[in-house]
């Protein structure tokens, strides 16, 4: 349901483009940074899609942002399903998803839509993500691009698992990636539709690297462009130690993997992540972090239960292309790297 109307007449380099923010109980994020958002929108159609709400962001809309068009959804469908509800409502060439806490900054969509427009296969593309509180760090939910090691766990250049990097122009290079973040992300309708976009069963968390990692099954590219920058706050909407954020990157890790993986790239990997989880379930009860060791827990349970339904995705995701196939994919151990080498920077992983 659409209450507020587009902006008549608007026009602009960016015309073809609707940036969409999905909202749940966000008002103060959007009192922060939809000014921005409006002000440097580059010509786009701005479009709040609130998740049901339930303090005071849609009158908050409704009376301070005339020019931005808001969508209703029913009841809180979670972030990927909500987007799903959102975009299916949205006509519009490019989508760009952007989280409520995200300050974008003069002139950052047109190099994203000229990347799009310049290559035909490439279907969706991030900027550069540094860090709100600290604009000289990258952040953690994307930084300079996601990669993923040889077991599917994430990565970024910027950011290995806890420790950023500060931002010293190194990773500015446009260049194909195999994530990119669903904190700020451009992303071609046509691919969008064509996959169904993101996967509802998720319905947070690792739900863009499912779906980059889908895009690059069917032949599409997944960029980075680093002369492009946006600041995050990150953690809006669950704190980072908050067992239920434990259980869906759990949960959701495992159905990435059993979901993407190549035929001969699955058994062993997939024994190991779950050997791997155990160990980091064990490390958390050892901590004094019962809360997070049973979310662990229940993260494995759970998608041993849904494998029926894992499986009918795994089928809908064909062809599966190999590691070597996809860009973004390092043949490392990104945990071994990390905890057992002490690597603390993209570069001493690759070199690059």
């Amino acid at each position: 349901m659409a209450v507020n109307q587009p902006f008549p007449g608007r026009a602009g380099a960016c015309a073809d483009v609707a940036i969409v923010v999905l909202n749940w109980n966000g008002a103060d994020f959007l009192r922060q940074f939809l000014p921005g958002v409006v002000a440097h929108a580059d010509g786009a159609r701005v479009v709040v899609a609130d998740n049901a709400s339930t303090d005071d962001s849609v009158a908050l809309l409704a009376r301070d942002f005339p020019a931005v068009e808001l969508l209703l959804l029913e009841r809180n469908f979670g972030f990927c399903e909500g987007y799903n509800q959102a975009l299916a409502q949205v006509e519009s060439p490019y989508f760009v998803l952007l989280n409520s806490d995200v300050a974008v900054t003069p002139g950052w969509l047109r190099p994203l839509r000229a990347l799009l427009e310049s290559r035909p296969r490439a279907a969706a593309v991030q900027p550069k993500i540094l860090a709100h509180a600290d604009p000289t760090r990258f952040e953690y939910a994307g930084a300079g691009g996601g990669y993923l090691d040889r077991l599917a766990y994430p990565f970024c250049r910027g950011r290995l698992f806890d420790t950023t990097e500060v931002d010293a122009g190194q990773y500015d290079d446009p260049r194909p990636v195999a994530w990119a973040s669903g904190a700020c992300c451009l992303v071609r309708a046509s691919a969008w539709r064509a996959l169904g976009g993101l996967e509802p069963a998720f319905f947070a968390h690792m739900e863009e690297i499912d779906f980059c990692w889908r895009l690059q099954n069917a032949g599409h590219e997944v960029w980075y462009h680093g002369g492009s920058a946006v600041h995050h706050v990150g953690g809006g909407t669950l704190a980072k130690t908050d067992p239920r954020k434990t259980y869906l990157n759990f949960r959701n890790g495992l159905a990435l993997l059993y979901k993407n993986a190549a035929p001969g790239e699955l058994a062993g990997p997939l024994a190991q992540r779950i050997v791997l989880d155990w160990v980091a379930g064990l490390r958390f009860l050892l901590g004094g972090q019962a809360a997070e060791a049973r979310a662990v827990a229940r993260a494995h349970w759970h998608f041993f239960q849904k494998r029926a339904y894992w499986r009918q995705q795994r089928r809908a995701a064909r062809p599966h292309l190999r590691t070597a196939e996809r860009p973004g994919n390092l043949a490392i151990s990104i945990v071994w790297a990390y905890f057992g080498r002490g690597k603390r920077k993209f570069s001493e992983l690759s070199g690059k």
